[in-house]
C-alpha cells in the first residue's frame, strides 16, 4: 500500500494528526537542522494542511496558502518528509500534490517559495525559478522562487 493523501484546515486536522504533524516539523527543522525557532509561526490557522500517511503514520507535509498570507502569490511551505523514508522520493509526490492542491483549492497557478538554498535543483525539478538572491531565514540559506 502506498502513501495516501489528505488536505484539511486547521479546524478539521484532529487533535492527533495536528500533533504528529507538529512533531515531524520539529524533528526536521529544529532537531535535524539544528535550527532554533517558533515553528507555530501564527500562520497555521490560515493554511490549508497537505499530508501524506503511510501505515498510519504522517510522513511528508507541507501547507498551502492563498494569495497575500506569505507572498504576493499563493505559496507552499514547511514542506518535509521524514528523514526514515526519503528513499521512497516522497518528497516529489508531496510537491506534485501540493502544487495541484493550490490549483484545486484556490483555482491558482502562480506560486511563491522560500526556499532552503540547497533544494534549488529539487524545486527547480517542479517548475520554480530562483526569483532573489540568497538570504537567511533562521541562519539557514534561502532563495525565493516562482513557478508560473
Amino acid at each position: 500500500m502506498g502513501i495516501q493523501w489528505k488536505i484539511k484546515t486547521f479546524e478539521n486536522l484532529s487533535v492527533n494528526e495536528l500533533y504528529d504533524i507538529l512533531r515531524l516539523r520539529s524533528a526536521i527543522f529544529v532537531v535535524e537542522q539544528n535550527c532554533v525557532y517558533l515553528d507555530p509561526d501564527g500562520k497555521d490557522k490560515l493554511a490549508l494542511h497537505l499530508f501524506g500517511e503511510f501505515n498510519g503514520k504522517i510522513v511528508a507535509y507541507s501547507r498551502l496558502f492563498k494569495a497575500g498570507i506569505s507572498f504576493d502569490n499563493s505559496s507552499i511551505g514547511r514542506v518535509v518528509v521524514d528523514a526514515n523514508y526519503r528513499d521512497r522520493k516522497w518528497g516529489y509526490d508531496l510537491m506534485r500534490e501540493s502544487i495541484a492542491g493550490i490549483k484545486s483549492h484556490f483555482g491558482e497557478s502562480k506560486i511563491t517559495i522560500g526556499a532552503q538554498l540547497y533544494l534549488k535543483k529539487f524545486y527547480e525539478s517542479h517548475g520554480f525559478v530562483q526569483t532573489s538572491e540568497m538570504y537567511l531565514e533562521d541562519d539557514i540559506p534561502h532563495i525565493e522562487m516562482k513557478k508560473e
